[in-house]
């Protein structure tokens, strides 16, 4: 079952880094993130309604839904959808990939958790792997113009996506499921985006095209409802270090996709750096995915999936 998630999960998402730059045209992205999210969340919750889910929680909850929202479904995302205007989608992916540090170094922030030498040292080859991509972009680092603004966009986007996972995580800790905990959180990511889009939009609110309509249904359904459910399914049962191995192979899908849609050109230096980026989260994950995590207590990666699903053990 784990092995299904991961799969789903990476393959999802590769492909949505592509698909979002069908979203990118004359409606404002916050326009484009707020139709997505509140797609998502009407799915899951009515999904949620049809099985007969319990939906009702106490307001210190939708505080935190709120929350997930801000950090999950549209702070981070307005991030990546404006990224994209300057980078390809590979490199934006390669960016997210290093969320695994990011979220290790969360891991002992918010939970005390050690940080193992072979982090330090994964973390440090993944680092250097991202410097041997970009580096013409840093030796020329220039925010006015060129990838400068997609880097440091991808990179606070990324920041914040992880802080979305720690919330998740305490959200699972306390029995909702995923079901109903993301979709509340996607619609407060979709009411968020929505004033932005109504103010800062000087175009069409809406494209009737087949790329627009057709890359919006297919990142609401399948990038969010069903991606966004397994990574969270999985960030549940098996804790944030495990679960973000995913970050390390979806860029793979990604760069492929980009280089047959976007004439991205692999050069040696590229795939020195995506070798570097692979092995230095392998390093990282070596002895992660051979054995049960055993997070400090009071840690939500620790919970099971059973655990997770049992939203009765939310009380109002």
């Amino acid at each position: 079952m784990i092995g299904l998630l991961y799969t789903v999960t990476v393959l999802i998402w590769g492909s949505t880094w592509l698909a979002i730059k069908g979203q990118l045209g004359e409606v404002h992205p916050t326009a484009s993130i707020a139709y997505r999210f509140a797609l998502a969340a009407l799915i899951l919750l009515a999904w949620a309604r049809l099985r007969g889910l319990p939906l009702r929680y106490p307001a210190r909850v939708h505080g935190q839904f709120a929350l997930m929202g801000i950090c999950m479904f549209s702070v981070n995302f307005v991030c990546f959808y404006f990224a994209e205007e300057h980078l390809t989608t590979g490199l934006v992916s390669i960016i997210f990939a290093m969320s695994l540090v990011v979220n290790m170094v969360f891991a002992r922030l918010f939970f005390r958790r050690t940080i193992a030498p072979r982090v330090l040292v994964g973390g440090g080859i993944g680092l250097l792997g991202i410097g041997t991509v970009f580096w013409p972009a840093f030796a020329d680092f220039d925010l006015s113009s060129g990838s400068g603004p997609g880097i440091v966009l991808s990179a606070v986007g990324t920041v914040v996506f992880c802080l979305g996972n720690v919330v998740s995580g305490k959200t699972q800790a306390q029995g909702i499921p995923v079901i109903q905990g993301t979709g509340y959180a996607m619609g407060y990511g979709a009411l968020l985006m929505l004033p932005f889009a109504l103010t800062l939009g000087d175009g069409p609110m809406f494209e009737a095209t087949w790329e627009y309509v057709g890359s919006l249904g297919y990142l609401a359904l399948f990038g969010s409802v069903i991606g966004f459910g397994t990574y969270l399914t999985l960030l549940g049962r098996i804790g944030g270090e495990r679960a973000a191995y995913a970050m390390v192979l979806f860029p793979i899908v990604a760069l492929l996709l980009s280089t047959v849609f976007e004439d991205f050109t692999w050069s040696v230096r590229d795939l020195v750096g995506v070798a570097l980026i692979l092995a230095g989260n392998a390093v990282m994950l070596a002895n992660a995915l051979r054995k049960p995590a055993q997070p400090p207590e009071g840690e939500p990666a620790g919970t099971s999936g059973a655990a997770a699903g049992r939203a009765e053990t939310v009380k109002e």
